[in-house]
């Protein structure tokens, strides 16, 4: 029935619009300088004029509150701490890491370090914010229906709610405490065998001071409480909406969802001489967790100075991956390691101080009062050391634990930087803004109109002169940072002779790159980056087509490699029938093939048995997992790990997968391998769950969730979509650039632009999106009217 109003609603505006825009609806706001116009089209996306930049800004935190209400107001209280005041004391430990991890430094330096005008932008925008949220509390009744399930009223925001760290791609300290952990277990040289580590070797040694039998405490618990996502359970919600079924199963296939190596992107710039119309072109499609509502949210900026038009985070002000009039830029992680994990000794008679460089040290405190439902304030204290937050005091072993922060210098806040990016005029102007992208560590790439293109790494790079950075260190003073290495001496380049420039989250660090104290070890699997590659690289001139084609790419190099292994075994039973399958196959991943869903039936089992057969059992639970790439290296080159036979070995392996493989895929699709389609609702599929989907009855959550539709490809193809059955992460959001063209521009983000279960544009593009479709992103203004569905005038309370 919501799919029914929501199209009925649709429909109305389109026939109502008839490519002109229904008349203007004006609203009075206080705090703008001068009327501001909101255009929007039908895709969802807000155009926003205004005269000036304040009212730019403010227009749009308002625009965004207005879309993304409830998402805001959670993001409000992880950024504040402020979660267990609506969720009780189980959140409590959330709050306090949130606060351990608050930036305490002077905020008109921190908001001046994203744009020199950064105090009145940020300001602006969550004035803006403020305003709509004012707006709405007059007529409570017209809020998102998720304050009422939980009985919540949205509240004010503050500029340190924007300039928060918790939801950013930070560093690797759990993956520290991890492969610390493991080398305490097992010695250097194992943990370097099973972790893929690269481009250099790291050292891995454990300081002899350090009692590594500790490690196996939960040091990181406030950290990782800080971290995680919001869960909401049954008893948070009002009576009416709460689901009273005592079990109730939703559609996950049980997949585990431990898909962090999924997490990722691709992005490149191509030259004008490699496409067939001359001009160059910028492709991005960041790959995070597949969410309703979007983690983009799609603006464009128009006042002056300003003409910006893409994607960024819906609470944060500018667009970070887009185009202006000059120029386009994309982003993917460049794994940059910005966190440590220190260890001290601890005074036995004073637990308050910690050894360095041979004094004992007062760590300095901080207390904080948490609201908790349902029981008293909570008063905590939180500690420092030099280093930084302390995340676990052991006094009976008179050990403590601190974590230092890269992210906690100036300018940390994710993505921020982007603001003098929106509005660089050339490659040299887009390099500079580059130097102020602390977090995260980033592969930013630009095309323009004269033709240039460019790659840039950026994030804030501690140099480690005498150790790697990948197990805990003491903190006595003799492990410390050397200052960062600036921004634009990390890997870039410009105008390569290749005519291209592509990223996907692999190593891309050149070989003669002399900084290797300030560069990382772990890094994605290559595959996505070497089909992009590939595909760049062939001798052909490209279209617009063909960049959408490699977007959604679903050719598995990783099958490429396997499969035809495959011709030497024999099989009994139903494996014979399904290794004919995979005669003549193309290696691609698509909705509809039998091939594709045995292969990733078969891909799943050799990660599963590797992870079972490799990872020794003093390690597991620990090491997380085997990457792919190291499973692939012992598979092409097998030796005495798979037996006294190294090719037999294997090859019984690679059948036992297969059989394996095809008896699952027997289990859950039934025994006619005819239905074995990868791509539909008991295989590869993609299920939008809100995110109190689990706890809501069947008809609030019919208003809710979305799906389940179709999909192809998986962790290692260029068309991303993550490791696991029930798809839990990829890109929602793509952008395709024609710098020569700015309308000839198009994208997609799923599910929609509002957060609001009520809009229209709430679902609208999830479909298209599972099918693998753009739609244009409109820049001229007569190209916007076109398709305009609404426009909204903002107008100046006069006092």
């Amino acid at each position: 029935m919501r799919q029914i109003l929501k199209l009925f609603v649709v429909v109305f505006f389109f026939s109502c619009n008839d490519s002109k825009i229904i008349p203007a609806d004006e609203l009075l706001v206080d705090g703008l300088k001068e009327p501001v116009e909101i255009v929007r089209d039908k895709w969802g996306i807000n155009h926003i004029y205004a005269k000036n930049q304040h009212d730019l800004f403010y227009a749009q935190g308002y625009a965004a509150a207005a879309d993304r209400l409830f998402q805001f107001e959670i993001w409000r209280r992880q950024a504040t701490g402020t979660v267990a005041e609506i969720l009780g004391e189980r959140e409590l430990n959330r709050d306090i890491g949130t606060r351990l991890f608050k930036f305490r430094g002077d905020m008109t330096t921190e908001m001046n370090h994203y744009h020199d005008d950064g105090v009145e932008i940020i300001t602006a925008y969550t004035d803006g914010v403020n305003a709509y949220i004012e707006s709405i509390l007059k007529t409570p009744e017209k809020l998102p229906i998720e304050f009422k399930i939980l009985d919540i009223q949205p509240q004010k925001w503050t500029p340190e709610v924007v300039i928060s760290r918790h939801q950013g791609l930070l560093g690797n300290i759990g993956q520290e405490l991890q492969i610390g952990r493991a080398v305490a277990k097992l010695g250097e040289e194992m943990v370097k065998d099973l972790y893929w580590f690269h481009p250099k070797e790291p050292d891995l040694t454990i300081d002899p001071s350090i009692n590594t039998d500790l490690l196996s405490d939960d040091i990181l618990a406030l950290y990782n409480a800080y971290r995680k996502p919001v869960k909401f359970l049954k008893d948070d919600i009002v009576p009416a909406y709460q689901n009273t079924k005592e079990k109730e199963m939703v559609l996950s296939l049980n997949e585990s969802k431990n898909d962090s190596l999924s997490i990722g992107s691709n992005n490149w710039v191509i030259r004008g001489d490699r496409m067939a119309d001359g001009n160059t072109y910028m492709a991005n499609d960041p790959h995070r967790t597949i969410a309703i509502p979007s983690l983009r949210y799609m603006n464009h900026l128009v006042a002056p100075g300003w003409n910006v038009i893409g994607g960024g985070e819906p609470e944060i002000p500018g667009i970070s991956i887009g185009h202006n009039e000059y120029g386009s830029w994309g982003l993917t992680v460049f794994r940059t390691d910005g966190e440590d994990l220190y260890v001290y000794e601890l005074n036995p008679k004073n637990p308050n101080q910690y050894k360095y460089k041979g004094n004992w040290e007062d760590m300095t405190h901080i207390s904080e009062t948490i609201k908790v439902k349902g029981r008293n304030d909570s008063i905590v204290n939180l500690s420092y050391t030099k280093h930084g937050p302390v995340t676990h005091i052991d006094t009976e072993n008179n050990v403590a634990y601190a974590v230092r922060c890269a992210w906690l210098e100036p300018g940390g806040s994710p993505y921020l930087a982007s603001l003098r990016m929106d509005q660089a005029k050339s490659w040299e102007e887009f390099r500079e803004a580059c130097n102020y992208s602390h977090i995260p560590g980033e592969n930013m790439i630009w095309a323009d109109k004269k033709g240039n293109i460019g790659w840039q790494a950026v994030g804030i790079a501690p140099i480690r002169k005498n150790f790697s950075g990948l197990v805990p260190i003491p903190g006595d003073g003799r492990y410390e940072w050397d200052g960062y290495l600036p921004i634009v001496e990390k890997p870039n380049g410009f105008n390569p002779k290749e005519g291209f420039l592509a990223t996907a989250n692999q190593n891309v660090t050149p070989d003669n790159f002399n900084r290797w104290d300030a560069i990382g070890f772990s890094w994605a699997d290559p595959y996505r980056g070497d089909r992009v590659n590939e595909v760049l690289g062939e001798n052909k001139k490209m279209t617009m087509e063909d960049m959408k084609a490699l977007q959604v790419d679903y050719l598995s190099i990783p099958a490429r490699i396997l499969v035809p292994m495959l011709k030497g075994i024999a099989f009994m039973d139903k494996a014979v029938e399904a290794k004919e399958k995979m005669t003549n196959w193309d290696y691609r991943l698509e909705p509809n093939s039998i091939s594709a869903a045995i292969y990733v039936a078969w891909e799943n089992q050799i990660k599963r048995m590797a992870n079972e057969k490799f990872i020794p059992v003093e390690v597991k639970g620990i090491v997380p997992g085997i990457q792919m790439t190291r499973i692939m290296e012992w598979l092409k080159t097998p030796d005495a790990k798979f037996g006294a036979n190294p090719i037999l070995g294997r090859n019984k392996f690679l059948s036992d997968a297969f059989s394996n493989g095809v008896d699952d895929l027997e289990k859950s699709l039934g025994t006619d391998m005819n239905l074995w389609q990868y791509g539909q609702k008991k295989n590869k599929h993609t299920y939008m769950q809100h995110a109190l989907s689990e706890v809501v009855n069947d008809t609030t959550r019919t208003l809710l969730d979305l799906g389940p539709l179709p999909r192809g490809g998986n962790s290692y193809t260029p068309g991303s979509t993550g490791g696991n059955l029930k798809q839990s992460s990829g890109a929602s959001f793509r952008m395709i650039v024609n710098t020569g063209d700015w309308d000839a521009a198009v994208g997609s983000n799923s599910p929609g632009q509002s957060g609001n279960p009520d809009s229209p544009f709430y679902s609208n593009l999830f479909e298209s999106w599972a099918k693998d479709e753009y739609f244009p992103i409109y820049y001229s203004r007569s190209k916007i009217d076109s398709v305009a569905i609404t426009t909204k005038k903002l107008i100046p309370l006069k006092k």
